[in-house]
């Protein structure tokens, strides 16, 4: 596993946004960058720092893809029929951490790949510990039996920040979720704008 050493307030911070709308997002009470020179006024942005601005923002919410297999995902997008941003958000959603999160498994995106990865998760009754597995319309998600009763899953499904989106079944009873169909981005409840299209400009430079 790639380590992450950002701050997921961080990457808040950087973008100006609270990405994942978490009440205790420091964007909450400072809305400008971190460091000495974050207050600055800043000039209009370039096209390229929209695209390249966009791209970061959405390889931040899904916890902070690496580079490489990021821009894997966009390959892939444009050689699926439709509309490549469409096809970008529903590669990113299909990630099984991404929908250990949606299923509120676990509080964040990020404690869902490590969920994930430390096997309490099964697919269709197979243990699945790789974060950026593919699933698909119809898998069956589950966590561990062995794993139900973690503080961070029983506090995870009583949040009231975040509702579990229509294109999931999800039984917190038993922590089982299906995965209905694959979403299109207006479908995706990000707390802020996304902008896949925005993505696919930047690496089709």
């Amino acid at each position: 596993m790639t380590k992450r050493a950002e701050s997921k307030y961080k990457i808040d911070r950087r973008m100006g946004q609270n990405i994942w709308g978490r009440p205790k997002s420091p964007v909450n009470r400072r809305e400008y960058g971190p460091g000495q020179h974050g207050q600055r006024r800043k000039g209009k942005m370039s096209d390229f720092g929209t695209q390249l601005k966009a791209k970061q923002k959405l390889k931040g919410y899904y916890g902070n893809i690496s580079e490489k297999q990021f821009r894997k995902y966009y390959e892939e997008a444009i050689r699926m029929r439709g509309d490549s941003g469409d096809n970008l958000v529903g590669l990113l959603e299909r990630r099984l951490d991404a929908v250990v999160y949606r299923a509120k498994f676990v509080p964040t995106v990020f404690a869902a790949r490590q969920f994930v990865n430390h096997g309490h998760v099964k697919v269709n009754g197979r243990r699945v510990n790789i974060a950026s597995y593919l699933v698909k319309a119809g898998d069956v998600i589950e966590v561990k039996d062995a794993s139900k009763q973690l503080a961070i899953v029983i506090e995870a499904a009583a949040l009231a920040e975040r509702d579990v989106p229509d294109y999931f079944d999800v039984d917190h009873s038993k922590m089982v979720a299906t995965m209905t169909r694959v979403p299109l981005p207006a479908d995706v409840p990000y707390a802020v704008q996304m902008e896949p299209n925005l993505v696919i400009e930047f690496y089709s430079r």
